[in-house]
């Protein structure tokens, strides 16, 4: 389809919007590093939650989701729903104690959790490790998905979608830093879900569907609309429940979804103006994440069943798009060409929203890694205000030059998912026990990046240059579930053997890095009973001296009350759209219920915290 007058309005009102949220937000981004990286820590909780759920409403995760749906079933998407265990730990006892922290960066957390050259270190090492190589690498997937719409959808060669997508999001983001990518990011989430559930109507609408009913009546669609897997075929079940459920969610780091939050998480957390509304910001992101968006992509992945049943289908209907980028995850721009004028402008305005407010926020988080956790720890420790403010602006031009380049070598969402998943297997509990751990030190943290890394690659080369054919068929064949799961669990085996080893090999950290750690954040436990103990011999009274408190038990209940709340909004909402109105609402009663309960949970949790 060619854009015509009204599709380009739509898109030119966008762009001009964003301008002025720019320009507007530039005046107080130009202030001091605080402003540019975390807009003076006083947002509030609903703007911050909108701004997540923008933020991973990226323009390649609906071509993900896409992938998952038409090569595993809907059943698939537990790949990344069993992420929300994950998310809501991190609701309810992490949000707290990164706010606490107070530090501008989550990586500022090595040097106050542990401490000598080995803390100096992990965090030099850490800042590239994620803020130069990992940062890239997941802007350039989103780059990667934009690439494919573009191309798709309006016929764009690569180069041309690069340099005007990263032109616009890459000029919005050096005017007005934090603050310009939280406003926007509420107005682009808006936009974004419109023009999804949009497409969902048109796409299950079309001739070649029949529409809903027909659809799902379909037995090409109705074998893949089930949520849960098949109990009968147990490699399924393993691969899609069992593995993400019981191993994946505390395992495994990826960027939004790490265990005990970080990134681009932690800097929302940061930037609350209370701990409470950090908590009230991670709960609305986790909500709107996964029970919220998930169904308009499903539905438009299914139709696409129907329109475009194979690869073959693909190539034949978008013959310019590179034959090394040709995958499932296009059947979801493809469906765009079916969109009336006005619709069409405004869903390609949605995913190029979606892919600003992704690139924005990793323009901005990365910037500020380099800046104050590499430049100004490292190269100028005595870099005013106003120098720090210009370094993220000029590290915000070479990351999006750098994805960007990468992006023309990456072939598909799905494909990045899984390496990115690999590469962190294991590094997770780690990052869950570090707040309640005591012995846990700096060796631990570089021991399990090490180890993990290397893990990652041996699985992906060594085959390869030890001649060994068909590697992945041997480990399904030994295991009887598939390759990518068989290397997880023993990626996260090995790994954390490793880093625990490791632990136990090498010093503690000294007494006043630990003390101090737990004045600031009010950490407790058995893991920290060593420490109570030592203090208390040299006539300290960490207790008393530690104001801030966290309830663990509670915590650990609302977190189980909260997945049980946001599960079944969830399938209240699968099965509404399938048109299975009994469960539906006996569901829907289930999920408010729940609620309630999370909501007496949480009030008392943070009663008890605060007194």
């Amino acid at each position: 389809m060619a854009p015509n007058f009204l599709d380009y309005s739509v898109c030119i009102g966008f762009f001009a919007l964003m301008a002025l949220i720019g320009v507007m937000s530039s005046f107080r981004a130009g202030k001091n590093s605080s402003e540019f990286f975390l807009s003076g820590r006083q947002m509030p909780w609903w703007l911050l939650g909108f701004s997540l759920v923008a933020t991973t409403f990226a323009a390649d995760t609906p071509n993900f989701v896409a992938n998952v749906v038409r090569t595993q079933g809907v059943a698939g998407n537990w790949c990344w729903w069993a992420f929300l265990l994950t998310g809501m730990v991190t609701v309810f006892i992490y949000s707290k104690l990164w706010h606490r922290l107070g530090v501008l960066t989550d990586i500022e957390f090595y040097e106050i959790r542990y401490s000598g050259k080995s803390a100096a270190f992990v965090r030099g090492f850490r800042t590239l490790y994620l803020g130069l190589i990992f940062n890239t690498v997941v802007m350039a997937n989103v780059t990667l998905a934009m690439i494919k719409i573009l191309g798709v959808s309006l016929g764009f060669d690569p180069w041309v979608t690069l340099v005007s997508g990263g032109l616009i999001t890459v000029v919005f983001s050096v005017m007005g830093g934090f603050t310009a990518v939280i406003w926007a990011d509420f107005i682009m989430f808006i936009v974004a879900m419109v023009g999804a559930i949009a497409l969902a109507v048109v796409a299950v609408n079309l001739p070649q569907v029949g529409g809903l009913s027909a659809m799902l009546a379909n037995p090409a669609v109705s074998s893949k609309i089930a949520m849960m897997p098949d109990l009968s075929q147990t490699d399924l079940v393993i691969t899609l429940l069992v593995i993400p459920l019981a191993v994946q969610w505390w395992s495994t780091w990826y960027p939004g979804a790490e265990p005990g939050g970080g990134s681009y998480v932690a800097q929302r957390m940061l930037a609350a103006k209370s701990e409470n509304h950090a908590l009230g910001a991670t709960l609305f992101f986790n909500f709107c994440h996964y029970a919220v968006r998930p169904f308009p992509w499903i539905l438009v992945a299914l139709a696409s069943i129907l329109v475009f049943p194979d690869i073959e289908s693909l190539r034949s209907a978008f013959p310019n798009i590179p034959a090394h980028m040709m995958k499932d995850d296009l059947a979801y721009p493809a469906m765009f060409q079916f969109l009336p004028h006005g619709l069409f402008g405004l869903m390609i305005t949605s995913l190029f929203a979606a892919y600003m407010s992704t690139i924005a926020t990793h323009l901005n988080l990365g910037s500020s890694y380099m800046v104050n956790d590499f430049y100004q720890r490292f190269i100028r420790p005595d870099a005013s205000e106003r120098r720090m403010v210009f370094m993220g602006r000029v590290w915000t031009v070479i990351l999006m030059i750098l994805c960007s380049v990468l992006a023309l070598f990456l072939e598909s969402a799905k494909d990045c998912f899984e390496i990115i998943l690999s590469i962190g297997a294991g590094t997770g509990l780690l990052f869950l026990l570090r707040w309640f751990w005591w012995r846990l030190n700096a060796y631990s943290e570089i021991a399990a990046m090490a180890i993990s890394f290397l893990v990652a690659m041996g699985f992906r080369f060594l085959p390869r240059i030890l001649g060994i054919e068909d590697f992945n068929g041997s480990l399904e064949a030994t295991f009887g579930f598939d390759a990518a799961s068989v290397k997880l669990v023993l990626g996260v085996a090995i790994t954390t053997v490793g880093w625990i080893l490791v632990t136990y090999l090498t010093p503690p950290d000294d007494d006043e890095t630990l003390f101090a750690f737990v004045r600031r954040t009010g950490a407790t436990g058995p893991g920290w009973r060593h420490v109570y103990e030592k203090a208390k011999a040299q006539g300290i009274d960490l207790e008393a001296e530690s104001t801030a408190k966290l309830n663990i038990p509670l915590g650990v209940l609302c977190s189980i009350v909260g997945c049980a709340a946001i599960f079944s909004s969830l399938f209240a909402v699968g099965k509404w759209v399938y048109l299975q109105f009994t469960p539906a609402a006996v569901l829907t009663c289930v999920s408010l219920v729940t609620w309630l309960i999370l909501w007496a949970c949480a009030k008392r949790l943070t009663k008890t915290e605060s007194a």
